[in-house]
């Protein structure tokens, strides 16, 4: 298998892009900020299926970092990365430097109302204003058939969707379910920065999940009783900090109470100084 073709000139990038679309090749493309794991692989053999060229992008993203977040700490490996973008069959990896996305005079941005707003956006205040921002300027410039998100950031899916439908974007956003280790810790690039002990009890939060969703599918529908239900097996001890669970409408992210027949179970929580997120959708049982 050839190694991955490297373009970092976002203008090069999209020349390809026409080319390819021009020659009636479907596009399939996976945006990341790198440090990829099994849940990244997992959506490059997804859009291995879907397009007749696979790009991945790597850029970790400032806009979406607030100023006491951890993006100078953000773990990078690019060898690692582009050895596992090899292995899925990738064809192009776009490696934009800051300056090339955020030109000097830069002040354009992309605010997506309603969805963006709880949660996430309250916690995180800009956050989706940057996500926002740079998923439209990939779109852009890798101007993709279809573009694969993973689940795990289900607001980050739910905003996209609404900002690819709101501005008429030619992109098919494809949502792919979370990928877990064996004991249930969802995958994610922070899980490098647990230590062992922190790992161990980032395991409540699977777990919480789980125990809220039992007893929706015995018919509790009282949003304070599930989020009890999850919250008791979360957060036991005072190495882990809850930010918020959250009982909300898995479309617009907004409060239900009691659930409906499908509602979305969120929650933020920080072991340690490591902030992971996680999340689970309840239906009622068969």
């Amino acid at each position: 298998m050839a190694t991955p073709r490297q373009i970092a000139d976002p203008k090069e990038m999209q020349r390809e892009a026409l080319a390819w679309r021009a020659a009636g090749k479907r596009i399939a493309f996976v945006p990341t900020m790198g440090f990829l794991h099994e849940g990244h692989a997992a959506l490059l053999r997804d859009g291995r299926k879907r397009g007749d060229v696979l790009v991945l992008s790597i850029f970790v993203n400032p806009t979406q970092f607030g100023p006491h977040e951890d993006f100078d700490r953000y773990p990078r490996d690019l060898p690692r990365d582009l050895a596992i973008a090899d292995k899925e069959g990738t064809d192009v990896v776009f490696l934009p430097t800051k300056d090339a996305m955020y030109p000097a005079g830069y002040s354009t941005y992309v605010d997506v109302g309603g969805v963006s707003e709880p949660l996430e956006g309250e916690k995180r205040p800009g956050h989706f204003r940057g996500v926002a921002t740079i998923v439209s300027k990939l779109f852009t410039t890798v101007q993709p058939h279809a573009a694969i998100f993973g689940q795990k950031d289900w607001q980050q899916l739910a905003v996209i969707r609404r900002m690819t439908a709101d501005l008429s974007l030619p992109v098919e956003i494809v949502g792919h379910p979370i990928v877990r280790e064996p004991d249930g810790l969802a995958l994610s690039s922070r899980n490098v920065y647990l230590s062992p002990a922190e790992r161990a009890r980032a395991l409540g939060l699977s777990r919480g999940l789980g125990k809220a969703e039992s007893l929706f599918a015995s018919g509790e529908r009282r949003a304070a009783s599930l989020i009890a239900e999850a919250t008791a097996e979360i957060a036991p001890d005072a190495g882990v900090v809850i930010e918020y669970v959250a009982l909300v409408d898995p479309d617009t992210l907004r409060a239900v109470d009691p659930a409906p027949a499908r509602a979305l179970m969120a929650l933020a929580v920080k072991v340690g100084k490591t902030r992971l997120i996680d999340n689970r959708v309840f239906t009622p049982a068969p």
